[in-house]
């Protein structure tokens, strides 16, 4: 006789239209993503996968639904579906996640972009990039996996956030890729003047600013979101460390805010760097300026 764990409690057809119905009312943008990604989670299935079973009425396990509900308590609470999952994706990596560190967002994909773009443009054979503040790693190992011939250097200051980032560095294992503890400001110094590419995605919410989202505003540790009084105190530390570092001719780019792009380019202008230019992202917002090393 089957045991009470493996009789079917629900099917995966109205377990499906109930997380999506749930998640829908507590405010969630994309309910149907969500639900296929919880669901998927904990049946060890793809969101295509999901929906086939959902189609033809497949019975999910009462233990499985037991699991699947108390995860949508929580996504409907609004915690982020990262921290519920443990992972993250970007680009082509699944990343650790949790309490303590930013969870990468799809449009630093795209600023990841301009980074690997320049790093496959120089003609060195070893290019050296830089990530600032790296968080989980996201950035810099896209750039180690994805530019394998570059050397990749990244410096984080959270303690709560390193132990992450040395969880994802240990398990994308990319052998190009070299991984700090400290302050951006005094960030490997004994590369001053060799680094082609430096990338970072500051803090740079304005004090003030009351973040819109329940999951950045709730879930997001406020050491990777606010950047002083006008959000740009570290964007200003990036500027400097990234003169020390670059080589003339070298790329910077920072990822900001949708309203920061003027007083960023006037920022860097200033600094001295050449040629400052804000990008939109796939959402038609400013979301990153790249400058030139002079």
């Amino acid at each position: 006789m089957p045991s009470s764990d493996s009789a079917p409690l629900a099917t995966l057809t109205s377990l499906r239209n109930r997380a999506i119905s749930l998640l829908a009312a507590a405010g969630i943008t994309d309910p149907e993503v969500d639900a296929d990604l919880l669901i998927g989670h904990v049946l060890g299935q793809s969101r295509g996968e999901v929906q086939a079973g959902s189609i033809l009425n497949r019975p999910v396990s009462q233990a499985d639904a037991a699991t699947i509900e108390t995860m949508l308590a929580r996504r409907g609470r609004r915690e982020p579906l990262q921290h519920i999952t443990g992972r993250a994706p970007f680009r082509s990596l699944s990343l650790n996640v949790g309490p303590g560190v930013f969870v990468p967002r799809p449009e630093t994909e795209q600023v990841a972009q301009f980074a690997i773009d320049a790093l496959r443009s120089m003609p060195d054979p070893e290019p050296i990039g830089v990530d600032l503040g790296t968080g989980s790693g996201a950035i810099a190992l896209a750039l180690a996996t994805e530019v394998p011939h570059a050397r990749i250097f990244a410096i984080e200051n959270s303690p709560e956030a390193f132990s992450w980032t040395t969880r994802n560095f240990t398990e994308v294992a990319a052998e190009n890729a070299v991984l700090a503890f400290g302050d951006l400001a005094d960030a490997f110094v004994e590369l001053d003047g060799t680094v082609a590419v430096v990338i970072s995605n500051p803090p740079y919410i304005p004090a003030d600013a009351i973040p819109r989202d329940p999951e950045v505003r709730l879930f997001d540790p406020a050491h990777a979101l606010f950047g002083g009084p006008d959000g740009l105190d570290v964007v200003r530390s990036v500027s400097a460390t990234g003169l020390r570092l670059l080589r003339p001719g070298g790329v910077l780019v920072i990822e900001h805010g949708e309203l920061q792009g003027a007083a960023i380019r006037e920022l860097l202008a200033f600094d001295g760097w050449r040629a400052p230019a804000t990008h939109r992202d796939y959402t038609s917002r400013d979301r990153a300026t790249t400058a030139l090393r002079p």
